[in-house]
């Protein structure tokens, strides 16, 4: 692997400090401010990645099982997940985000879009160029 130049060290902790303070931002254009980061953490999971047992989810979000197993009961106590009996293990059930999730989520996204989108209006003609090829690339470092 090849070391990175100062300049490249450089850009990494502005991208570093940049990402830090838009993710910040963007999780404050909520629709539902009474579900805290982790449950809408927990929603985006299920709806990027489809049902789950607890124990996964609790593996793909970075949290302790029982902190999961509350989450899950809290969430589906606001009508956001059902648990349905897992197919194969009796002893497991399967978390599965309603409709009324899909559609907060979409309203989130939505919401989040738009305030993105009002801030990139600021941006010149130039910037927007190099966000547009920026994009892929970050999306690319966020999945590695």
């Amino acid at each position: 692997m090849m070391e990175l130049s100062e300049d490249d060290l450089a850009a990494v902790s502005t991208l570093r400090s940049a990402v830090m303070r838009l993710s910040r931002r963007l999780r404050h254009q909520r629709v539902d401010e009474s579900l805290s980061p982790t449950e809408m953490s927990v929603l985006g999971t299920l709806a990027r990645c489809g049902s789950a047992t607890p124990g996964e989810l609790a593996r793909k979000e970075h949290v302790q099982p029982p902190s999961m197993t509350r989450i899950v009961a809290m969430l589906e106590g606001k009508g956001l997940v059902r648990r349905d009996p897992h197919p194969d293990d009796r002893r497991q059930v399967v978390v599965r985000q309603t409709e009324q999730a899909e559609a907060m989520l979409e309203k989130s996204r939505s919401l989040r879009n738009a305030w993105l989108a009002q801030l990139v209006e600021g941006l010149d003609e130039k910037e927007r160029a190099v966000l547009r090829e920026a994009a892929p690339v970050l999306e690319k470092l966020a999945h590695l």
